[in-house]
This record gives structure tokens, sequence and C-alpha cells, in this order.
């Protein structure tokens, strides 16, 4: 009589098997295939673009062409304009001229062709909801080993959790059915890649993926001897030369350091400046006590505004407007030196001193008066 011989499971076959006779989803009412289905992904022409302050949404709406569709992503301060396929020149033109009518100035702008989206809001509401309520905490989930970095820039759980929604509808105006990857996976994809940019549009892309790497490769180290890498190690590990990973880690520690500003918390318990009667204090004291008033009135002008959400770019430090104005006022670097040492571009700079140059403005105003 044969023996029976005892086989092993092989976990990961039956986990992938058991995943393939899994009952499709249902959203309202509708398979989750089906629903894609409904509101296909369509080919469009899309304008880019950027402002000095902020746009009167509503009014810009009413004034576009029939058929042209605008949305704002207020974490980036992004504006996306999309109309039919062979408008993009027009529509840029256009936009120019109807923010120059308006004393707004464009940053950035850039026309894109053929790009694939599709309009949330032309999927079945039933289908969008619940859809959205299956796959936040799946996505609250997935982002639990990203918690350190998201908490940098969204502390308070109600703001991550409509972030994370906000996330969501994104990826279901991006996602292609017909690649035949499941939209999970693919949302799964684009989560990394957009707590990745928490970090590139707070503090500058460049320095961000510096950090990143960096952070990257000595986890790495770590985990295959057990010990953290030495200088030289490290500059192995990396494939760079030891020159180049100490310019980068400086790049990486001043980022650091300017994320870590105790002063830009704008808080109430920021301490009031003083100026001495003119009658009475010297020219030097006077000098300082100029510097000084400056110097606080542009933390103030860089600390977040407490009545901006935190994932608006309003809601966090502006480190890098702050870097520009002071390094390039009190430090004596060229804003080409400051743009080699933080490791990002001379126009981000510039977008980020602007908008200090607003708030300060006022700032400077309010303590004339």
């Amino acid at each position: 009589m044969p023996q029976l011989v005892p086989t092993t499971i092989d976990a990961p076959a039956d986990r992938a098997a058991a995943a393939r006779n899994r009952a499709p989803l249902v959203f309202g009412g509708i398979p989750e295939a089906e629903g894609w289905i409904l509101a296909p992904i369509t080919p469009r022409d899309r304008v880019h673009f950027r402002v000095d302050r902020e746009l009167p949404l509503a009014e810009f709406r009413r004034d576009l062409p029939d058929g042209v569709t605008v949305s704002f992503d207020q974490g980036e301060g992004l504006y996306r304009v999309d109309g039919a396929c062979g408008s993009a020149h027009v529509l840029a033109d256009w936009i120019r001229a109807w923010c120059a009518g308006r004393g707004c100035t464009t940053v950035g702008l850039r026309a894109e062709t053929d790009v694939r989206r599709r309009a949330p809001r032309d999927l079945p509401p039933a289908y969008l909801d619940e859809l959205c309520r299956h796959y936040l905490p799946v996505s609250l989930k997935r982002l639990q080993r990203n918690m350190s970095t998201i908490r940098l820039h969204l502390p308070d759980p109600d703001d991550l959790t409509q972030q994370v929604s906000e996330w969501i509808l994104k990826a279901v105006g991006q996602y292609d059915e017909t690649k035949g990857v499941p939209f999970g996976a693919f949302l799964a994809t684009q989560l990394s890649k957009w707590v990745h940019d928490l970090g590139r549009n707070a503090h500058g892309r460049t320095a961000a993926d510096t950090e990143h790497k960096q952070q990257k490769a000595i986890a790495a180290f770590l985990v295959e001897h057990q010990r953290k890498p030495s200088e030289k190690e490290l500059a192995a590990y990396m494939g760079q030369s030891v020159a180049t990973l100490r310019r980068n880690s400086q790049t990486v520690a001043t980022l650091n350091g300017l994320r870590n500003l105790q002063s830009l918390d704008g808080g109430p318990d920021a301490t009031e400046i003083m100026l001495p009667d003119t009658s009475e204090a010297p020219d030097e004291i006077m000098g300082e006590a100029e510097q000084t008033l400056l110097s606080h009135a542009l933390t103030v002008a860089c600390a977040p505004d407490p009545t901006a959400r935190p994932d608006q770019r309003a809601g966090q430090p502006n480190v890098l407007g702050w870097a520009t104005w002071y390094l390039t006022t009190w430090g004596g670097k060229t804003k080409t030196q400051l743009s080699a040492d933080l490791g990002t571009s001379v126009r981000n700079m510039n977008v980020h001193a602007d908008r200090v140059e607003r708030v300060l403005k006022q700032r400077l105003s309010e303590l004339a008066d």
C-alpha cells in the first residue's frame, strides 16, 4: 500500500490563488471594473501654472471658454486647466492674458498635450462615494510606514484624513483601467510618491531628494552590516566621492536646521521687540534694534498661517523663503551660491521668496503704524 507523503502548503501561492478567486468589489451596486467603463479615461490638453497670488476661482471658472475645466491643488498651489486636444497653446495665451488683466503674474506656466485623465465627478455618485470610503482605511494602513514623514507636514489626524481623501480622488482621475493594473495597486504606488512630494514641495525638490537618498542608503547599510557607515563607507555605498557626499550632507544639514527652527512657530509666545527711544539711544544701538526688528518681521512672515490647513502651503513654515531672504540679506550669499548650497533652483527660491515679500510688506506696514 503506497504511503502518503505529507505536503507543505505554499502560503504565498495560496494567497495569490485566494486573491484571484476573491469576489469583485461592488460600489453603489456596480462592480468596480464596470464602474471605470462608465467614465473612461480620455485624452485632453492641459495647462499647469501657479500665480503670485490666489486667483478668484469662481470668476476664473465663469470666464473659461466652453468645454474647459479647471482644478486647484491647494497643497501645491497649482492650477490645472483642461481643454480639448490641440488647444493647449491657445489656452496658455488666454490664461496669461486673463491673469495679467487682474494684476496677477503666472509662475511656471506649462502647456502639455495628450494628457490622459478622467473627471471623478463623471463617475456615478454612489459608486465614487463607496469607492472612496473603501479605500480610505486601506490607504491609511498603507501609509503607516511613512508616518514619521507625514507627521512633519500633517500633524493633525483630521488633516491627514482629508489629504488622503484628496489623494484617492487624484488617483481616480489618473487611473487607466486599460493597463490591467488593479486600482488598489495603482493607488498604493501613487501614495508612496505623493508622500515624498510633501517634502519636495515644502523644502525644494533637489534637497528633499538628496535627504531621501542618504537616509535610504544609511538604512540599507545598517541592515546589511548592523552598524552605521563611516563617511568613506557611505560614499562608496552610494557610488559618490567623499567630497560630493560632504557637499550633499551639508545640504541635508541645512535643510534639517531650517526645518527645526523653533522661532518659525509664530505663536502667542513670540517675543515682542521693543525699540528704545531714538532721542536716548546711540546710532549703533538703533542699527542693531532695526536689524532685530527686520529679522523678527521676516520670521513672522515665514511662519505658518494659523488660519490655513497644514496641508496647504500657507499652513507650513516657508523655510526656503526664510533662507533666501536671511542669507542673501545678512549672510552675504548670492542666490546662485545659495542655490548650490541648498540644492534647489534659483527659480524655486524666487517663488518662495515672493511669498515672503507679500507678507513682509504687510507686516512692516503694521509695525510702522
